[in-house]
């Protein structure tokens, strides 16, 4: 089995920082691609930021410049550093990764969420 575990989220004022964590576990061959999504209430998921498959970076236009992604391959672990937030950023916010399981089969798997809330 594989576990995305997500850690950082929470309340912050406009303006503020916050550093999402998420940690890819278990029957893992090799990791394609991780990143975040995030969905706010009544509209559908977006990608928030994203390594690719052949290790690009991709954001979302109203992240430019505020948000970075970084990973760390040995842990298999993403990053998203979101600076400037705006209310507009609250959302629940979710990793994905694309990967290979020991047992050779791609999957995307998905984390719980984290709740991200930007007050004005």
């Amino acid at each position: 089995q594989v576990q995305l575990v997500e850690s950082g989220g929470g309340l912050v004022q406009a303006g503020g920082s916050l550093r999402l964590s998420c940690a890819a576990s278990g029957n893992i061959f090799r990791v394609n691609a991780m990143g975040w999504y995030r969905q706010a209430p009544g509209k559908q998921r977006e990608l928030v930021a994203t390594f690719t498959n052949d290790g690009s970076i991709a954001y979302e236009d109203s992240v430019k410049g505020r948000f970075i992604i970084s990973r760390d391959n040995a842990k298999n672990t993403v990053y998203l550093q979101m600076n400037s937030l705006k209310p507009e950023d609250t959302a629940v916010y979710y990793c994905k990764a694309n990967l290979i399981t020991q047992r050779l089969v791609r999957v995307d798997y998905w984390g719980q969420g984290t709740q991200v809330t930007v007050s004005s």
